[in-house]
């Protein structure tokens, strides 16, 4: 189910930070009643091999998402406890000690079921035993969501596993989501902040292709 242009969910998650406080969080809420946006982030495991390099490129860069009203957000299935563990362990030990934005534990999956995020590729139920199996893990792949100052997802994206996101990409598309909600225009291919948009209509792509052609 894609959420590109509808509200995100509205369900409480426990979460923890970087202090060891354990505390329900609503990323829908958290977008509305602080007139923020939400960059959420969805990774499989905690203490694994690719996740760690992007909450710590996250961490990096989590002042220019600040200063573009964006509060970050991470997610996994994996308790609070552990989160709390992994936030304890340091960098060369394989941790993400130095992280300081909230990270949800979403041990139930009520919200990454309802997202459809979780790598289940079969599920079989035996109606003599009465067991559900599935194949795959029940974690999440690596999701992505951008969520607008009403609660309204503007981006999403799903990553397999192995591959580990841009940082520098959600920030782009954070600029040309504030360009095009404060100026009315759209943004072309490859556009960054400080570049030409054009107006959505047969003139201003004429004049845009017409001045930027190769």
């Amino acid at each position: 189910m894609a959420f590109v242009g509808k509200k995100f969910p509205d369900l409480d998650v426990n979460a923890m930070n970087e202090m060891g406080d354990t505390f329900k969080l609503n990323v829908l809420e958290e977008a509305q009643k602080n007139n923020k946006k939400v960059l959420l982030f969805w990774y499989p495991k905690d203490f694994t091999f690719v996740c760690p390099t992007e909450l710590l490129a996250f961490q990096e860069s989590l002042k220019k998402f600040e200063d573009r009203n964006t509060v970050v957000i991470g997610a996994s299935c994996d308790t609070a406890e552990v989160h709390f563990a992994w936030l304890n362990t340091a960098r060369d030990n394989g941790g993400i000690e130095g992280v300081t934005y909230p990270l949800l534990a979403d041990s139930n999956r009520n919200l990454a079921s309802t997202l459809g995020i979780l790598d289940i590729t079969n599920e079989q139920y035996n109606e003599e035993t009465g067991v559900v199996t599935v194949d795959g893990d029940n974690v999440t792949y690596r999701a992505t969501y951008l969520i607008d100052e009403e609660g309204t997802v503007f981006h999403e994206g799903i990553n397999h596993m192995p591959l580990g996101r841009n940082v520098n990409e959600y920030l782009r598309l954070i600029d040309a989501y504030t360009h095009v909600q404060e100026k009315g225009e759209v943004c072309p291919a490859n556009w960054e902040e400080g570049k030409d948009a054009m107006t959505a209509d047969r003139k201003g792509v004429s004049e845009y292709l017409a001045t930027h052609s190769n």
